[in-house]
């Protein structure tokens, strides 16, 4: 069952699941907050923008290297060079019950100038700040404004499972900042 306002906002106020929590939809641009069937959060103020500046680095999963990005800090926004890649992590933190699971979604504000965030779950039971995965898809570059809606997210309710993501100690658990791509 998808999770509506009322819901999200009771878990978020009293089991503190979106933290910090806006309880109404803030127009300022790119909108962010409680929404009636979701919650739209707002990218934080780094970002670390693939480049190959540092010579032939391959992106691997399993052996991902700082020498992939060029990392900007505290700017008011950043330009996603076109047909480009950029990490950046979300303002809030989540902390998902074990029997929530959530479904990160492109804002249309967003999507509609060519910037494509793939659908990311928010496994049961997980916790941490969110790794957002921002792809330019034009063949101009794309400004992204720190500390502004980015991203909605969809609360699905279930039973109660055998193993949550913090049972299984999963290995994005508890993450803050922008955290590159692990193996176990």
């Amino acid at each position: 069952m998808i999770l509506n306002d009322k819901q999200i906002k009771k878990l978020a106020e009293q089991d503190g699941m979106i933290t910090p929590f806006v309880d109404k939809s803030v127009q300022d641009g790119v909108s962010y907050g409680l929404q009636t069937f979701g919650y739209d959060l707002r990218v934080g103020s780094e970002f670390k923008l693939f480049t190959n500046i540092k010579g032939n680095v391959i992106a691997d999963p399993k052996n991902f290297s700082e020498d992939n990005f060029v990392t900007v800090k505290d700017e008011k926004s950043v330009l996603i060079p076109p047909n480009s890649f950029a990490l950046a992590n979300s303002l809030e933190t989540f902390c998902l019950p074990r029997n929530i699971t959530g479904l990160v979604t492109s804002k249309s504000s967003y999507a509609r100038v060519g910037l494509g965030n793939p659908p990311t779950v928010l496994e049961a039971g997980w916790r941490g700040v969110l790794v957002l995965e921002l792809i330019n898809h034009t063949s101009n570059s794309i400004r992204v404004h720190s500390n502004s809606g980015i991203s909605q997210i969809l609360f699905f309710q279930g039973e109660d499972p055998n193993i949550s993501y913090a049972d299984k100690e999963g290995k994005y658990m508890d993450q803050v900042g922008i955290t590159l791509a692990k193996s176990k």
